[in-house]
């Protein structure tokens, strides 16, 4: 868990955090927006923060050595999951893990409305009302419209633009209202 999701959780602020930890305000707010590296601090310093916000040294710094994977294989990630779990585990797995509002809060905003969407999507698909826990996120979409690698190529290789129209027309609408096209969730190997 990240310090920011810490200071969430725990109705602190950086300021609380600051005097409680006797890092400077500024040294706070730089590590907790992210202008400062965590892992780059000194022990002394993740130590004192671990220790004002009372977890350990290696839950705040886990976060920082996290490794993003390609979008690509992020959706087929996802994907499996649905075919493998079932729908309403899969509902039920997504909600409890908190995990659209992790990536939301990384900026990893790709993977995070991709997973909102497919959680909107098996939600409509099964007459599951909708968690309105993220409707914030859901007013968000990203700025260039993402396609799926094949459909780039086949693009690409055929010279021609009608194949991106094409997939945006199939586009399942729980998708395509973040700007990612996606039309076939179901059909992995």
């Amino acid at each position: 868990m990240t310090i920011k999701e810490t200071l969430r959780d725990k109705s602190m602020s950086i300021y609380k955090l600051s005097k409680a930890s006797s890092i400077p305000y500024a040294t706070c707010n730089d590590i907790v927006n992210g202008k400062s590296q965590l892992e780059k601090c000194s022990a002394e310093t993740v130590y004192k923060i671990a220790h004002a916000l009372g977890v350990s040294m290696e839950s705040i710094l886990s976060p920082c050595f996290i490794k993003r994977s390609s979008f690509e294989n992020f959706k087929s990630t996802i994907c499996h999951h649905v075919k493998e779990m079932g729908d309403i585990d899969f509902i039920i797995d997504t909600l409890e893990s908190q995990n659209i509002r992790l990536y939301f809060d990384r900026k990893w905003y790709p993977e995070c409305l991709y997973l909102l969407a497919m959680l909107d999507y098996i939600s409509k698909e099964n007459d599951v009302p909708l968690c309105d826990e993220y409707d914030d996120i859901r007013r968000c979409r990203l700025e260039k419209v993402v396609y799926p690698s094949s459909v780039l190529a086949l693009s690409a290789a055929s010279k021609n633009a009608n194949v991106l129209k094409n997939a945006e027309a199939a586009a399942i609408p729980e998708f395509k209202r973040f700007n990612i096209i996606e039309s076939d969730i179901r059909n992995v190997i």
